[in-house]
């Protein structure tokens, strides 16, 4: 008989397939990236809505499909493998290009959006997955620093790319045009290259004198609730993408109030998931030799301060400031996050556990975007930028307060 190579963790011992995964995750991020610079002024200038709460249904329904297809992801992922749910994730992308180019009314927006949420609710999460399966213990803040710059950087990216053809071009259908190719490439290297990762699974498991029995509903209730450790790390992912929802629908709107082009938009639309994605790959290795606590506090501390920059900013420089420290914050938080719930969560329930918090964390994109949207309307956009600041600082507090240091937790 053939001899089946046995799994190995770590980076080193599966760098191609962990670079693999990285490539997939970097076509992912792009996907976000199409909508990040010119969807609010799509929805003023095409379709001619007024109400701020109207204009950010797009991520009111992006945030709620794809909090609850993460749930789904990580509890399939551990059902059926890893690579199909990658598959199926991007398969449900395949229309979301066309739709954004060729949308008839809102409503076909926010149907693209549903798309979307669910493509990469699906996607992402299986990436991240799979990242972990493979490298083990650890480097978990490393790998997890990687994968979230691949996939944030790209939408700096193509963020900036949209916002270029649309400001030459118009603003649709030429802007999308880029998502067909990411959607090829992304469906072709997940079909072609990418291998399952639950096996590797095992090799921790088996290391554990007595493998931990739990239910789904005690996992959510632990993961989401109970444990001081894993609740603490919910809510501040909970909070960093309800202020990520803020940026994407209201920022693009502020700027536009103070006289900013769409060039200069795509510029600031960039340079905040461009600055999470570079120093992602400081801050998630730095975790693993410094801890998850403070990082995660004290970047949720800087992402308020960024916030309030841009809140009493009034030009260009005022706002690139505030968005490159939003972007240094967020970057110490958010690969950390990631990596802290590897810590805690035991491997046989660890898919899961991530996509529990995954659900948590992008219904802030959703939550974001109604209190930043029915705030701006009863009381402006500068009222609801600094409400956004005062939640993420109290965040941070928490984490400072109620959260353990989490590295070492199983060694």
């Amino acid at each position: 008989m053939k001899n089946i190579k046995t799994p190995v963790l770590g980076l080193k011992e599966n760098l191609l397939q962990f670079s693999l995964l990285v490539v997939v995750n970097s076509f992912v991020g792009a996907m976000i990236g199409l909508e990040r610079s010119i969807l609010p002024s799509i929805a003023e200038n095409e379709f001619h809505l007024d109400s701020k709460s109207a204009i950010f249904s797009f991520i009111i329904i992006f945030g709620f499909t794809k909090a609850l297809t993460n749930y789904f992801a990580g509890r399939f992922s551990e059902k059926y493998g890893r690579k199909v749910i990658l598959i199926i994730g991007w398969l449900f992308s395949i229309p979301v290009p066309l739709l954004l180019m060729f949308a008839p009314s809102w409503n076909w927006i926010l149907i693209a959006n549903i798309f979307l949420g669910i493509s990469q609710g699906l996607t992402w999460s299986t990436t991240v997955i799979m990242k972990i399966d493979l490298v083990g213990p650890s480097r978990r803040g490393f790998a997890m620093g990687i994968n979230e710059f691949a996939g944030y950087f790209t939408v700096a990216l193509s963020a900036y790319l949209s916002s270029y053809i649309a400001s030459n071009y118009g603003l649709r259908p030429q802007p999308f045009y880029p998502g067909i190719i990411y959607v090829f490439m992304g469906l072709f290297m997940s079909i072609f290259f990418i291998k399952e990762t639950k096996n590797y699974t095992l090799l921790e498991t088996s290391k554990n004198i007595a493998p931990i029995k739990i239910s789904q509903k005690e996992i959510f209730l632990n993961t989401s609730f109970k444990n001081r450790e894993l609740s603490s790390i919910v809510q501040a992912g909970f909070v960093n993408n309800l202020n990520d929802g803020m940026a994407w629908g209201l920022f693009p709107l502020l700027f536009v109030s103070v006289g900013l082009g769409i060039r200069e938009i795509g510029i600031l639309a960039a340079i905040y998931p461009m600055t999470w994605g570079i120093f992602q790959l400081v801050t998630g290795a730095l975790s693993d030799k410094i801890g998850r606590k403070w990082l995660i506090s004290s970047g949720m501390f800087i992402q308020a301060v960024g916030i309030i920059i841009i809140a009493i900013s009034i030009n260009f420089i005022g706002f690139l400031s505030g968005n490159f420290l939003l972007g240094i914050g967020t970057a110490m938080v958010y690969p950390t996050l990631l990596a802290a719930i590897g810590d805690v969560a035991d491997s046989s329930w660890r898919a899961s556990a991530v996509g529990i918090y995954r659900l948590w964390r992008d219904s802030g994109y959703a939550v974001g975007a109604i209190i930043a949207g029915i705030t701006a309307d009863l009381f402006g956009l500068k009222s609801a930028i600094w409400l956004i600041a005062f939640i993420t600082f109290l965040s941070g507090l928490i984490v400072a307060i109620r959260m353990k240091e989490t590295l070492n937790t199983k060694k």
